[in-house]
């Protein structure tokens, strides 16, 4: 199983999707720092996962939702869980 996650940094505006097989491990290594492109931001809290079968169609999606659309189709997606909370 594969998951593609999106992590918000706690101190500053800044999410980043990425892809995995194991996320506990990979929220810990960006939370010590350990991703290049997380490095400045840590620490981070998960904010949205995805899981997929197969890898490809995990990739698929990673790249989607880095894109211009996919953060757009995913900020409506979680303005619109927010709003199911209240």
């Amino acid at each position: 199983m594969f998951l593609v996650y999106v992590i918000k940094s706690v101190n500053f505006d800044f999410t980043y999707v990425g892809l995995t097989a194991n996320l506990e491990r990979r929220i810990y290594q960006h939370n010590n720092r350990q991703g290049r492109s997380t490095k400045p931001y840590a620490p981070f809290t998960l904010i949205y996962s995805e899981s997929f079968a197969d890898r490809l169609l995990a990739r698929k999606r990673e790249k989607y939702l880095k894109s211009t659309a996919g953060k757009i189709h995913l900020s409506k997606l979680l303005s619109d869980s927010s709003n199911n909370l209240r």
